[in-house]
C-alpha cells in the first residue's frame, strides 16, 4: 500500500485525499489550523455561522464524481439547492439586473436597458458555448509538457483567446453596464476582466447550463461531508499540524517535517498549500532549479480581498436583495485598473454581498440575518498599510451599505469578523496575500501555470488554485482529479490504471442523474 501525505485541507486537498484513499492508498492529511476547510473555513460567532471563502458552487457533478469513486452518493452527505437568480447585479443607481438561466427573462431585461444589445446577447450565448466546449476539454489534462500546450494552440487562436474577457464581451454589447454584467466572472477566480484570457468566458456558459447552487448548511456543510467521507476511508487527519519542510532525497519527496520537529514518511506528497508559497517556503532553493525564487516571483498574482462577516439582530427581507448580490461601481474599468495595475486602494468600490439566510435561515438566530461583504483590493505587493487602512476601509463599506441597501445596519450588527490581505498571507500561506494565487491570463494558464507534478522533485504533486487548471471550486476540485490520475493505483504506483487514465480526447460532462435542476 502506498503512503501519501496531503498538505492542506482546502477543497483541493480534501478532494485529493478522498480520491486517493478510495483507490486504496494510505493517506494522511496535515492541516495547520484547528479545523478543516482552508479558504472554506467556517466562523461561528455568537450563534451566527459564516462561510469563510467560496460561496458560489457550480458544476455539481465534480463532487458527485468523488463520492462515486468512493462507492457512495454525494446526496447522502450534503444537499445542493439551486439559486434563482444566480446573481442580482446593481448599477450605480441601484437598479437591479438578475442573471439566470431564463433566456426570455434575460432578453427582456436587456431590452429594457439597451434594445440594440438583445441580438448581441443571443450571439454571445452561442459564442460562449463554443468556448465552453473547448475550454472544458482542457480542464482535466495535466499539461506537463510544452507539447501538450502546443496541441491546443490552434483552438486558442480560433477562439481569440488572446483577447481579454472584457474586450471579447464588448464585441457583443454596447451598453457599459451590460458589458460589466457579462465580464465580471474572472474576478471569481482572481482574474482581471481587462486582462484575463477570453477563454474564461466559459464561466458564463457553465453557470447558464448547470446553474449556481448553495449547500444547505453553508459551504461548511461540504467540508463536514468531506470529513465524514475521509473518516470512512480511513484517512488520518491531523489538525494544528503545520508542515515546515518537504523532505527530499535524490530529487524524490519522501515525507514532511512538521513545525514541532516530528517527521512523517511517505511515498508521495500532495501539496494543497499555495504552489508559490510551497516552493518558496517548504523546499530549499538548491533543490528546485526550475522553480527558482526569481521564476516564482516573476509571475503576476491575483488581487487580494477585504471581507467583512456580520450578523444582524433584524432581518432584511424587504430591501430587494438576493442570495448573491453585486454592487457595481460606475467606473468599472477604472476601478479594475486601480486594483490590478496601479495597485491603489480606491476610495470607491464594487462589492459582492452574500446573504445566505435568504435560502438557509439556520445560519442565524431567529429574527437575525447573516451576511458577508467582499471588496477586491490589491495584494501585499502594493504600498498599503493595512494596520492603518483596515478600520477606515471597513467603516466606508458599512456606511455605503447602510446608506444604499441595509437601513440602520450598524445599529443592528451583533456579530462581526473581518479579514484582509494579511490573513491570506499569514494564515492561509498565500504568496503576497493573493486570494487566488496566479492570475488567469493566457500566458499563465495551462502549461504556463505551476504544474500538477513538480518538474524539480519526483513524487511531489500540486492541487489547488495555484496550479492547473486554476482557482474557483471547479478548477480546484479538478486539479485533484488530475493528480489522482497521475499517481494512479497503489499496485502501479504513479501509473494511472486503464479505467482512470486521462483520455486523449475529452467530452463535455453532462449533469449527472439525480442532480438538482440547474438554475431553479
Amino acid at each position: 500500500m502506498s503512503r501519501i501525505i496531503v498538505i492542506g485541507s482546502g477543497f483541493g486537498g480534501l478532494s485529493a485525499a478522498a480520491r486517493l484513499a478510495a483507490r486504496g492508498h494510505q493517506v494522511e492529511l496535515f492541516e495547520k489550523r484547528d479545523k478543516l476547510g482552508g479558504r472554506a473555513y467556517v466562523y461561528d460567532i455568537d450563534g451566527y455561522r459564516f462561510d469563510g471563502g467560496p460561496t458560489v458552487v457550480t458544476a455539481p457533478w465534480i463532487f458527485d464524481e468523488i463520492w462515486q469513486a468512493a462507492g457512495r452518493r454525494r446526496q447522502d452527505y450534503f444537499q445542493l439547492v439551486p439559486c434563482d437568480p444566480f446573481y442580482r447585479i446593481f448599477d450605480h443607481n441601484r437598479r437591479p439586473f438578475d442573471v439566470s438561466d431564463d433566456h426570455d427573462a434575460m432578453l427582456l431585461q436587456i431590452a429594457q436597458r439597451s434594445s440594440v444589445d438583445v441580438e448581441g446577447y443571443n450571439r454571445f450565448v452561442a459564442s460562449s458555448r463554443e468556448i465552453f466546449e473547448t475550454g472544458m476539454a482542457l480542464i482535466d489534462q495535466p499539461f506537463l509538457n510544452l507539447s501538450d500546450m502546443l496541441s491546443v494552440v490552434p483552438d486558442l487562436i480560433r477562439l481569440q483567446s488572446y483577447r481579454s474577457v472584457y474586450g471579447y464581451v464588448s464585441k457583443f454589447f454596447q451598453d457599459d453596464f451590460l458589458r460589466c454584467c457579462f465580464s465580471f466572472q474572472p474576478l471569481l477566480i482572481g482574474g482581471n476582466p481587462l486582462s484575463a484570457a477570453s477563454l474564461y468566458v466559459l464561466i458564463h456558459y457553465l453557470e447558464r447550463e448547470w446553474g449556481i447552487h448553495y449547500a444547505m448548511g453553508g459551504t461548511g456543510a461540504i467540508i463536514a461531508a468531506f470529513e465524514r467521507l475521509l473518516q470512512e476511508l480511513d484517512v488520518r487527519i491531523h489538525l494544528n499540524a503545520e508542515v515546515d519542510r518537504i523532505l527530499i532525497e535524490q530529487r524524490r519527496a519522501h515525507g514532511v517535517r512538521l513545525k514541532d520537529g516530528s517527521v512523517r514518511k511517505a511515498d508521495a506528497v500532495v501539496s494543497n498549500a499555495d504552489a508559490a508559497w510551497t516552493y518558496l517556503n517548504l523546499i530549499p532553493a538548491h533543490q528546485r532549479p526550475r522553480n527558482s525564487d526569481r521564476r516564482i516571483k516573476s509571475k503576476n498574482y491575483s488581487m487580494s480581498l477585504f471581507v467583512i462577516y456580520f450578523g444582524t439582530k433584524r432581518q432584511y427581507r424587504d430591501v430587494g436583495l438576493a442570495h448573491h448580490n453585486i454592487m457595481m461601481h460606475q467606473d468599472y474599468t477604472g476601478l479594475l485598473r486601480d486594483i490590478f495595475r496601479n495597485q491603489d486602494l480606491p476610495e470607491d468600490f464594487s462589492l459582492y454581498l452574500h446573504m445566505p439566510t435568504l435560502t438557509d435561515p439556520s445560519l442565524a438566530p431567529d429574527g437575525g440575518e447573516a451576511f458577508y461583504v467582499l471588496s477586491p483590493v490589491p495584494h501585499l505587493g502594493a504600498d498599503i498599510d493595512w494596520e492603518l487602512q483596515a478600520g477606515p476601509y471597513r467603516d466606508a463599506i458599512m456606511q455605503y451599505l447602510e446608506q444604499n441597501y441595509l437601513p440602520d445596519l450598524q445599529a443592528n450588527i451583533v456579530a462581526e469578523h473581518r479579514i484582509d490581505p494579511r490573513h491570506f498571507a499569514g494564515t492561509l500561506n498565500s504568496y503576497l496575500g493573493s486570494a487566488f494565487s496566479i492570475q488567469p491570463t493566457l500566458t499563465q494558464s495551462a502549461w504556463f501555470r505551476p504544474h500538477n507534478k513538480s518538474e524539480d522533485v519526483d513524487n511531489l504533486y500540486f492541487v489547488g488554485a495555484g496550479t492547473h487548471p486554476g482557482a474557483g471550486v471547479p478548477g480546484v476540485v479538478s486539479s485533484a482529479k488530475i493528480v489522482d490520475s497521475l499517481i494512479g493505483d497503489p499496485v502501479t504506483a504513479r501509473t494511472p490504471s486503464p479505467s482512470t487514465r486521462l483520455a486523449s480526447t475529452h467530452t463535455v460532462p453532462s449533469a449527472p442523474a439525480g442532480s438538482p435542476p440547474a438554475g431553479g
